[in-house]
Order: C-alpha cells, then structure tokens, then sequence
C-alpha cells in the first residue's frame, strides 16, 4: 500500500521534521507513506487570501495521485485544505486531518476543544467546523499565543511552549468542558506526547492518526462517497498546472 503525504511546504530541511509524523511502528508492513512536497506555497496561511494559495498547491500536489500508484492520499495540514477538491478529482481515498480528528473526537468523548499555536488559525478552524457541521460538538478554540516555526517546528523550543499549550489545554478542560483535545496544526507535532502524559484527556495528534485512519481506509476497500463528492465531467488538470507555474504532464 502506498499513501502519499503531501507537505504543504516546500523546503527540504522542514521537510524531515514533518515526516516524523509518520508512525511507522502502528503501520503494517507493506505500508509505504511518500512524504512529498507541493512546489509551492503560501505564508503562515494567517488569513483567507493564503489559505486560498494554500489549497491551490495542495490540490496540485495530489491531482495524479492515482496515475503515480497511490492509495490514498493525505494532506498534511488540519486545515484540510484542497479535500474537498481532491475527493472530487480522484477515486482513491483522499483524507484531512482536520476531519479524522473530529471524527476519531467524537468516538472517544462527548466535546473536544482545538488547541493551537496563535490566533490567526482561528479562521482555518471556524471554516471548517461550519463545513463540517459540528460546532455544538467544539468546546473552545484556544491558542498558546506563539506565532509557529514552519520549517523547525516546536525543535528547540519545547521549554517555553509546551507549557504554554498545557496551560490552555487544561483550561479547555477545567473551564470550557472538553474532554478531548485536538493538537490545532500537524506543526505542533512534537507536543503530543507531553500534553498525553499530563492530561487526563486523550490528545489527537493529526497527522499519525490521519495516516492510519488512511491505512484503515484503504484495507477495508472503502472510499469517499462519489454521491457526496461527484467526479468532474471533465479533467482539467492543466489549468491547475498553469497556475502553479508547471507544464501539464501527460
């Protein structure tokens, strides 16, 4: 099985970082997860002008996604950005982060609460909790108050900001009423396993379970409903390519 990562950044350096997301000793071993880079970006995606730049690469980067072999494909963002377009183009599973998170929330407790790096992602959130329906479900979104390192991530600066997320992890629960909690960007990675040590709560770190849910997906045969998301009657993949700066490829 092959599931294509796709990171939604295009350094090299920021690259590993990100792939060790990938949580190889839950995943069986014919598994095989490509980590792959879009070819280009946005900024911080801090405001709904590069979150728009956001899911134009990323839809990019997985429109031939089934050409080149893969089963199913994963976005590494909980913005989940470029789904929706993707589910459309492609047959084989295409899975957000953002979704599985909710989704995997609401079978381990009643209400979650999003934990995040800073403000300015709270508009990545309100738009998908509006897509997706489940603000009654969301106890509070709150941020650490820490503009993010995309390319080190929390590397090197666990002192000063993993306690910081605790801190408005346990607010979220002793005073919002979550009892789940959802990490508020595949970047904050590194957190998950000292916000599981210190909070009764079960902490979803996005991008691991997204992959593993993706593997669970594909072994079962199923798929994203095409009732739900209509293939196009056209492909016009060249004009994403055009776009992006890149010649179409047969």
């Amino acid at each position: 099985m092959r599931i294509k990562y796709i990171i939604p950044f295009p350094f090299e350096e920021g690259h590993a970082v990100r792939a060790e997301q990938v949580p190889s000793e839950l995943l069986g071993p014919d598994t095989d997860v490509d980590c792959i880079p879009v070819r280009n970006t946005s900024g911080p995606v801090d405001c709904y002008y590069e979150a728009m730049l956001f899911d134009m690469y990323i839809t990019e980067a997985g429109l031939r996604s089934e050409q080149e072999g893969y089963d199913a494909v994963v976005m590494d963002t909980v913005s989940d950005s470029g789904l929706y377009a993707l589910r459309s183009r492609l047959l084989i599973p295409v899975i957000g982060p953002g979704l599985v998170s909710y989704a995997v929330a609401m079978m381990l407790g009643k209400r979650f609460s999003i934990i995040t790096m800073w403000d300015e992602w709270r508009h990545l959130y309100e738009k998908n909790l509006d897509t997706y329906k489940l603000w009654e479900k969301c106890a509070s979104i709150r941020a650490a108050g820490v503009p993010p390192d995309l390319e080190n991530l929390l590397e090197g600066k666990e002192e000063r900001v993993f306690p910081l997320l605790l801190e408005q992890a346990r607010a979220a629960i002793d005073e919002d009423g979550a009892d789940v909690i959802l990490l508020g960007s595949t970047t904050m990675h590194q957190a998950a396993a000292f916000l599981t040590e210190n909070l009764e709560a079960p902490v979803i770190n996005p991008g691991p379970v997204a992959i593993k849910i993706a593997e669970a997906i594909v072994a079962l045969g199923l798929s994203h409903s095409k009732a739900a998301f209509p293939s196009p009657g056209e492909h016009q993949d060249e004009k994403f390519f055009s776009l992006t700066g890149v010649e179409s490829r047969a």
